[in-house]
């Protein structure tokens, strides 16, 4: 089986020069920003599943996926870059990453928004989703990455 290469998920809006730890925009950390063309496919691909399943977990948390076959044709229809290899949820929010404020029906792109969360302007829910996603991701750095020695601690090896 052929692996598709897993292209940078880098955006174009990276405040990793600015000091971040996080970059705001891909939510990769600094240090993987810096190495990652000297990354090998498989250290990319463990960075890139690590990514979708961060957004695929803040974007269900408020939409749902009605019609996936029909979300995946509005994409292409629309001609949105999506990547084919994530779930729906990563789908979703390229979609109203793109276009929110053009869509009227949810339903007719094959997701709606759950109740909690109906009040709200597609726009506004989709920066909530993104910086959920960037909250997410700090986390995940602050606890795996800042604490090296819970590693050693957990295999007896700390003082």
């Amino acid at each position: 089986m052929h692996l598709r290469p897993v292209k940078t998920p880098c955006i174009g809006v990276c405040s990793t020069g600015i000091g971040d730890s996080v970059c705001r925009g891909c939510k990769r950390f600094a240090h993987e920003v810096i190495d990652w063309n000297s990354y090998t496919p498989e250290q990319k691909r463990v960075v890139d599943g690590r990514l979708a399943g961060f957004l695929s977990q803040c974007v269900s948390n408020k939409l749902r996926v009605v019609d996936k076959a029909l979300l995946q044709w509005q994409l292409q229809v629309q001609q949105i870059s999506y990547r084919p290899d994530h779930d729906e949820y990563c789908w979703v929010f390229s979609l109203i990453k793109a276009g929110a404020s053009q869509i009227d029906n949810t339903r007719d792109y094959g997701f709606e928004v759950a109740m909690d969360y109906r009040d709200l302007p597609l726009a506004a829910l989709r920066e909530q989703i993104d910086r959920e996603f960037y909250t997410l991701s700090q986390a995940h750095y602050e606890r795996y990455m800042l604490t090296a020695d819970l590693f050693a601690a957990s295999s007896g090896q700390a003082e």
